[in-house]
């Protein structure tokens, strides 16, 4: 008796490799959005800054404006300085942070988990 051995590796591990990157960049668009509805608003810049990419392994929200990381985590200022930008002088030494990143991630994981369970289901 003769038997035939066929391997369908590679077609498998291509269709869940697809399947996760459909995963990845539906929860990319979802943390983005996620960030720009928690994002503090003053001129709309860090906002609208607020982009993602993403591949079959991972998912990267982020934005490339410079105070981002201050208005995130909070900052340092020196009291008593004069801030042309704002027409004030600066009264606190610290500013606390507003996150809009973190809890974009950290509060909807288990909506991720089922985004990429629904991917992986339908192969």
């Amino acid at each position: 008796m003769k038997i035939n051995v066929i391997s369908h590796r590679a077609a498998v591990q291509s269709a869940v490799q697809a399947a996760l990157g459909r995963a990845m960049e539906t929860c990319g668009g979802k943390m983005e959005t996620y960030a720009k509805l928690k994002c503090p608003v003053k001129t709309s810049n860090l906002k609208n800054s607020i982009t993602h990419h993403s591949s079959p392994e991972m998912a990267v929200v982020g934005t490339d404006v410079y105070y981002a990381p201050y208005v995130e985590f909070g900052h340092r200022q020196q009291p008593g300085r004069y801030v042309p930008a704002i027409g004030k002088r600066l009264v606190a030494s610290y500013v606390d942070g507003i996150p809009y990143m973190a809890p974009a991630v950290e509060n909807h994981v288990d909506e991720y988990k089922g985004v990429i369970v629904g991917e992986l289901r339908k192969l």
